[in-house]
């Protein structure tokens, strides 16, 4: 069963940066996207990122792209996502989470009900 420990969270300014971190475990291929889900109180989840674990694609949402950026060490089997030029709107709960490889047409489309096996979560918030 593949587990996350989420780390990084925090309080920022608009305009700053944060480096959300995910150690995972317990996976039994490497046929699988692994990234991150936000969910903001009263709004949908909303997938954010994931790097394909094979050939370390990365898929981003419209809302983040050009100031996020998701890596992986894959030899310490995490996960990282930068993230640059922070907005009030980014505050949120960043879960890891992993899209399996039955959704792999579309691991583009980061949709949040495609992710499964969530870490407990890491509080985002940034402040105007």
């Amino acid at each position: 069963e593949a587990q996350f420990v989420e780390s990084g969270g925090g309080s920022v300014q608009a305009g700053g940066s944060l480096r959300l971190s995910c150690a995972a475990s317990g996976f039994l291929t490497d046929d699988y996207c692994i990234g991150w889900v936000r969910q903001a109180p009263g709004k949908e989840r909303e997938g954010v990122s994931c790097i394909s674990r094979r050939d370390s694609n990365t898929y981003y949402a419209e809302s983040v792209k050009g100031r996020f950026t998701i890596s992986s060490d894959n030899a310490k089997n995490t996960v990282y996502l930068q993230m640059n030029s922070l907005k009030p709107e980014d505050t949120a709960v960043y879960y890891c989470a992993v899209q399996g490889s039955s959704f792999r047409s579309t691991w583009h489309l980061l949709l949040p009900w495609d992710f499964g096996a969530w870490g407990q979560g890491t509080q985002v918030t940034v402040s105007s």
